[in-house]
């Protein structure tokens, strides 16, 4: 029997989306602030002030601290603070995404600033920032081509060949982006005017995307096919509309290509998100997946793909993923009985 392949983490932990709750555990007051506290990649206990311009965001007011970002802006000397700290904080999510397995590390800042321009520098700075720190490939991810651009620019050429994160049938430029700078290159589902209806049609567009790869020269291992794993709390259908894309997507190009997601998309909106995100993974991976964009720190790998089964909390989170949950109510009437009983 051969051995499965490995399964490609795409480490999703340096983005400006992540937040930090302020009544959670991250987050206490030290030396009279609020501050982020971590572990520094020696092992100190550390904290990260959270920064007067983060104080005045909403996501701030409704309880959540965007603590990448707040990171970033330290380090850049953007924001008030200690630049030091801010490098410390970034060095330290890079160190446990390596410690984790994680194959590459996706940086992202499309939410630093509504500001082209702020995104540019930003990404620059950052892919330059973190590309001393470690030894793997970074993946530069954004909804821009020219902040993708930004970041790219700024890798070694001596360094890990990178990934561009993503390209689609929308902007096709972003593969001649990935040939000029030699990547490796996420290609999406999505179609030249919006996001796919069903599997069929993202077997439709992510065929098509590999297809304009391959002409360009790329080789098929140096292609990540994403089917777009959206949010099963909108539609029961589509865990099985990604699901059914990946085994046909599987069965059309083969073992060489890579399939892989934004796992932890399809549990938006709902309760317990860790554990829907696992159950997921694994049926993604059984389904012909052997990768994803995640964080391997709070969900390694090896701890999914050894699931027990035969836990009653697998049942209930495959019938949400499978779509026989109507509305997830299932599952958050099981989840509201954990927190009556304190678990």
């Amino acid at each position: 029997m051969s051995e499965a392949p490995p399964f490609v983490v795409i480490g999703e932990n340096i983005h400006c989306t992540r937040v930090a709750l302020r009544k959670g555990s991250r987050i206490a007051e030290r030396d009279g602030a609020e501050a982020i506290l971590y572990e520094s990649a020696d092992g100190e206990a550390r904290a990260l002030p959270v920064t007067a311009e983060a104080k005045r965001t909403r996501d701030y007011e409704e309880g959540r601290v965007k603590h990448v970002q707040v990171a970033i802006e330290t380090a850049m000397g953007t924001a008030a603070g200690d630049a030091a700290e801010g490098l410390g904080y970034i060095e330290a999510l890079v160190r446990q995404q390596e410690r984790a397995g994680a194959a590459f590390l996706d940086l992202n800042v499309d939410e630093i600033a509504p500001k082209l321009s702020v995104q540019t520098g930003a990404m620059a700075w950052l892919a330059d920032t973190v590309q001393g720190m470690t030894a793997l490939p970074l993946s530069i991810d954004s909804s821009s081509v020219d902040v993708i651009r930004a970041g790219l620019e700024a890798i070694a050429p001596a360094r890990a060949r990178p990934m561009l994160n993503s390209a689609s049938l929308e902007r096709l430029e972003a593969l001649d982006l990935a040939r000029l700078h030699d990547c490796r290159v996420v290609v999406t589902a999505a179609g030249e005017k919006g996001m796919p209806d069903g599997a069929d049609e993202r077997v439709v567009n992510a065929s098509r995307m590999v297809e304009a790869a391959l002409e360009r020269g790329f080789a098929t291992p140096d292609l990540y096919i994403d089917p777009l794993v959206f949010p099963i709390s909108v539609d029961s259908r589509y865990g099985n509309h990604c699901l059914d894309a990946i085994r046909s997507l599987r069965a059309r190009f083969g073992p060489e290509i890579h399939i892989t997601g934004g796992m932890s998309n399809v549990s938006f909106g709902l309760p317990a998100r860790k554990a829907l995100n696992e159950i997921f993974v694994l049926l993604a991976v059984e389904a012909g997946a052997d990768g994803g964009i995640l964080d391997p720190v709070a969900s390694p790998p090896g701890t999914i793909l050894a699931i027990d089964r035969a836990d009653p909390r697998y049942k209930l989170a495959e019938d949400v993923m499978l779509g026989r949950d109507e509305h997830c109510m299932a599952w958050i009437r099981a989840w509201r009985q954990e927190r009556r009983k304190g678990r």
